[in-house]
């Protein structure tokens, strides 16, 4: 029953309020991953293995729910998505992909340079380059979102920060294939 009780409120808790951080972006990760393992110890479904199949269900259930929330605030492109949805603004990811056309050209002289490279120094050196990239924008979305708190205004920036994530992504898979 205390279980059942604990997804109820579970429910109604955004995932900065369940790992009792302040909603910001710039998270300490640090402290998100200790409360993560904390709620983890306690409503685990191996701690619940004995008790009535309610219980088990709801611990899976609650599971189910930390874990997602956690790997939400881990994110910093998931972070900022769920940040600017829980103040109201719909960053669009899946209907709006029009970003400025020297963005996009960037992406797509990225990508044939992603194309052209054929060794580790290559890809070495767009990773570098994709990294200090994502940092400037992260650093652009924190102040927007937590020192201006202008949501609307964080979403061109958040929605380049999942270009550039995919373009990450694409690299690690190429240092796969090589």
């Amino acid at each position: 029953m205390r279980l059942r009780r604990k997804l109820q409120r579970l429910r109604q808790q955004n995932h900065f309020e369940l790992f009792g951080l302040p909603p910001a972006y710039a998270l300490d990760l640090d402290l998100l991953d200790r409360a993560y393992l904390d709620i983890q110890s306690k409503i685990h479904p191996d701690r619940h293995a004995h008790a009535g199949d309610a219980e088990r269900r709801a611990s899976m259930q609650m599971t189910v729910q930390v874990n997602e929330a956690h790997r939400t605030l881990k994110s910093p492109v998931q972070r900022a998505k769920y940040l600017l949805e829980l103040n109201g603004v719909d960053v669009g990811f899946e209907t709006n992909t029009a970003m400025p056309r020297e963005f996009l050209v960037e992406q797509m002289e990225l990508r044939e340079r992603l194309e052209e490279a054929g060794d580790v120094n290559a890809l070495s050196f767009l990773q570098k380059n994709l990294s200090e990239e994502k940092k400037k924008m992260e650093i652009q979305v924190t102040e927007l979102v937590d020192a201006r708190h202008d949501y609307k205004g964080a979403s061109d920036p958040v929605r380049k920060l999942m270009f550039l994530e995919k373009f990450g992504e694409e690299i690690d898979a190429r240092y796969e294939a090589l």
